[in-house]
């Protein structure tokens, strides 16, 4: 199966920044601290995961 190079990053982020949402979410607002930490768990994210190659398909593509 092939998948797109950033199809990854962009799961990793987008999980992170749900994650990060709800929990801020939990009480009903939403403050600027807890955006900008939302934000910065996708940057996290995606940054950590781009810099982790993907593991090398073997001869069948397994």
């Amino acid at each position: 199966m092939k998948v797109s190079k950033y199809a990854k990053a962009v799961v990793a982020g987008l999980a992170a920044g749900a994650a990060s949402l709800a929990t801020a979410m939990a009480d009903g607002s939403l403050s600027t601290q807890e955006g900008l930490t939302a934000v910065a768990a996708v940057l996290a994210a995606w940054g950590l995961t781009w810099a982790v190659p993907n593991k090398p398909q073997g001869p069948q593509g397994l």
